[in-house]
């Protein structure tokens, strides 16, 4: 395939408006910052010069991929950018791709970020089991004195929890 050639800053102004659409279920965080959009290419889509932008789920059930991949594609087509969206399954999402700022707009909006080690460090060989107990913070007051409710909460990518301190019930991001 022939290399596209389309204007190299309207192609970073493009890339930037991609990187900064919502998370359809949690709209102050963006598909960047959950580290879904994972590339984008010039290339040429269609016959013509165009983007090819790969997104890895968050899990492979996950709804919101189709809107973020519609989302995706509608920022090229509003510049005349024909899009191709790609799904990469492999490798598999993991909440280490999540930004650092991201967790901090998780924490602001009421949703306890993904905690403890890097869920996927490279390490051959067997995979290590902790059986400490997961301290999650909560993100209204601060206490570690939390509560696992229920498994799954607003989505399935979030655990409900409740804070013994404050009372207050929350959110947690699961770590993947």
């Amino acid at each position: 395939m022939r290399a596209a050639v389309l204007d190299a800053d309207l192609v970073a102004q493009v890339e930037r408006e991609m990187r900064s659409v919502p998370d359809p279920e949690i709209p102050v965080i963006t598909i960047d910052d959950l580290g879904v959009l994972r590339q984008v290419e010039a290339t040429e889509v269609g016959g013509q010069p165009g983007l090819r932008v790969t997104i890895t789920p968050t899990y492979s059930g996950c709804p919101a991929m189709h809107a973020m991949a519609d989302a995706v594609a509608a920022t090229g087509r509003a510049h005349g950018i024909p899009v191709e969206v790609v799904t990469q399954l492999s490798p598999a999402w993991t909440t280490d791709w999540m930004s650092e700022e991201g967790r901090t707009k998780l924490r602001r909006f009421g949703i306890a970020p993904p905690t403890g080690e890097r869920a996927h460090a490279a390490r051959p060989g067997p995979v290590p089991v902790g059986l400490q107990l997961r301290v999650v913070t909560c993100p209204q007051c601060g206490s570690n004195d939390t509560e696992e409710v229920a498994r799954f909460g607003s989505t399935a990518c979030k655990a409900l929890r409740r804070c013994l301190s404050c009372r207050e019930p929350f959110d947690e991001f699961k770590t993947l």
